[in-house]
């Protein structure tokens, strides 16, 4: 089968981009995994499927599905690039759409200087809904990890973080804590490790790792939490720009019930087919 591609980018965190509108073939688990593969295959933490909408509120139907081939409900670096390609593929003419994920419906908008702004929906706080076994009611949670005690807050922007506050996020145990904390049994359906270092009340630098791909250069859904973590926390104000290892993100959360908005690039590498 050959299956023609778009690999992008948004701050680091790549993507293989499928139009699944004109190419019809369901991939299986191997198929997805040797496109995410760095050696055999294209190489990306995530593979983005354009599909036609079910919902009919919506104009595309949006799909993700990390390097370990397992399907999520979110990415937020992803919606943007999904913005970018259905533009440059002349699907679509709007600037702005509405896209059904398995989260619910996001709105990305293609702005003027060719960056792209995601109303991402309001951060989800509920233990249930995270999922995570612990409490509604407390911002910071105690988690055992390999024999220590961490802080950190967990919510979901469509997919579920687990953010903690540290001093300098470049020594930060990324690798190490990230994995265990993927697995903790207290996320009953994994979770996104952040680790964000606090620069001042704008600006902060942020490590995710993150479900089925490992570390990423950027996470943008991962960049939502931290900014709503810090803001719930009263060490940053509503605006703020974070500082990735892909590039830089601008997230801005007014409150409680109050949408995220993130804006940042959506880079077009190149394009491609490849047999598999």
């Amino acid at each position: 089968m050959i299956l023609k591609f778009t690999k992008m980018h948004g701050a680091g965190n790549d993507f293989v981009v499928i139009n699944g509108m004109r190419q019809h073939n369901p991939l299986t688990l191997e198929q997805l995994r040797l496109l995410a593969d760095r050696h055999f295959g294209v190489g990306c933490d995530q593979i983005l499927l354009v599909e036609t909408a079910q919902h009919p509120d919506a104009d595309f139907r949006y799909r993700i599905f990390n390097a370990d081939g397992g399907e999520v409900e979110q990415c937020g670096n992803g919606a943007r690039c999904f913005m970018r390609f259905v533009h440059d593929q002349k699907l679509t003419h709007k600037r702005e759409i509405v896209v059904e994920t398995k989260a619910g419906l996001i709105t990305p908008r293609l702005e003027d200087n060719g960056q792209v702004t995601v109303n991402m929906g309001a951060p989800i706080f509920e233990a249930a809904r995270i999922p995570f076994l612990g409490s509604n009611d407390t911002v910071i949670q105690m988690l055992e990890v390999a024999g220590e005690t961490v802080q950190i807050t967990a919510l979901s922007m469509g997919n579920p973080h687990a953010v903690q506050v540290v001093t300098d996020v470049e020594h930060a145990p990324v690798a190490m804590q990230g994995a265990l904390i993927e697995h903790h049994p207290r996320f009953t359906q994994r979770v996104n490790a952040g680790f964000m270092q606090i620069v001042d009340r704008n600006h902060i630098k942020l490590r995710v790792y993150e479900r089925g791909a490992g570390e990423t250069l950027s996470c943008g859904t991962g960049a939502c939490a931290a900014v709503v973590t810090g803001i719930r926390r009263g060490l940053l104000d509503a605006r703020v720009n974070v500082a990735t290892r892909g590039g830089v993100l601008n997230i801005a959360w007014a409150g409680i019930d109050m949408p995220v908005f993130m804006t940042g690039p959506a880079i077009v590498v190149f394009e491609g087919e490849i047999n598999l």
